[in-house]
């Protein structure tokens, strides 16, 4: 499968430098790919063949749904139409014949529908389709289950805030998957925020696996501000755990 790479000497890793810097990335790949498909016979069939592995382990995924769609691009505004789909055999690999749209250059790969994975979209040009379709490799994300516990152990009077946020693999946890709350006394106030003395509570939800996990607990006390950092590296084959106690 083509890859294709772009860098920028001298980029800081800050987390609002990298979106900008995946969104502009996406932007040239895109762009890049419909350069190259421009020239490209946009009717026809493309004999396509490969595999859908655990990006982590590189072990092949059985069973996999993969939906195929066409884009067509009309002037600022790109249409997604429905071209097709597969699943993976008992091994892991797929033979497919994919129709082409007309005009349509770009396809995307949405891999979807396995709850033990975070679904995956690839777009590929005709150009790419037609020099490596038949060794392609799809490439998704583990995610695991992951519960973060609270429970208020101070017995002064005060009334406390706390706010809790997460991010798996430097991605906003909110964003990858819908959490869950379960109160057994006061309830949270609009998500993720709880004021008052009579906390216990746990969130439910799923991360990346094999990757950090960072849990941030923002907490006022008696007009004092204190953050709490926990850092999880969240196996596949564990339970995936992290406890506050204040």
């Amino acid at each position: 499968m083509l890859r294709i790479g772009i860098r920028l000497p001298g980029m800081a890793a800050n987390p609002e430098q990298k979106e900008e810097f995946m969104k502009y990335s996406i932007f040239i790949v895109f762009a890049f790919s419909l350069l190259l498909s421009g020239c490209t016979n946009t009717v026809g069939i493309i004999e396509l063949k490969g595999k859908v592995v655990d990006e982590g382990t590189k072990t092949v995924i059985p069973n996999q749904l993969v939906i195929v769609e066409a884009l067509l691009q009309n002037e600022d505004e790109t249409t997604a139409i429905y071209a097709g789909e597969f699943t993976t055999d008992s091994s892991g690999c797929f033979v497919y014949t994919l129709k082409k749209v007309k005009n349509a250059s770009l396809y995307n790969f949405c891999i979807k529908g396995n709850p033990a994975y975070d679904p995956s979209n690839q777009v590929l040009g005709l150009t790419e389709l037609n020099n490596y379709g038949k060794f392609l490799s799809f490439e998704i994300k583990r995610i695991v289950d992951f519960t973060m516990y609270i429970n208020r152990e101070s017995t002064t009077p005060f009334r406390d805030t706390l706010i809790v946020s997460w991010e798996t693999n430097e991605v906003d946890g909110k964003t990858l998957f819908p959490f869950k709350i379960e109160n057994y006394h006061i309830n949270a106030q609009e998500g993720l925020v709880w004021i008052g003395g009579d906390v216990k509570s746990k969130i439910i939800t799923k991360v990346y696996a094999d990757k950090n996990t960072i849990v941030h607990w923002e907490l006022s006390r008696n007009g004092r501000h204190t953050d709490i950092i926990d850092t999880i590296f969240c196996r596949r084959n564990a339970a995936n755990n992290v406890f506050l106690n204040y």
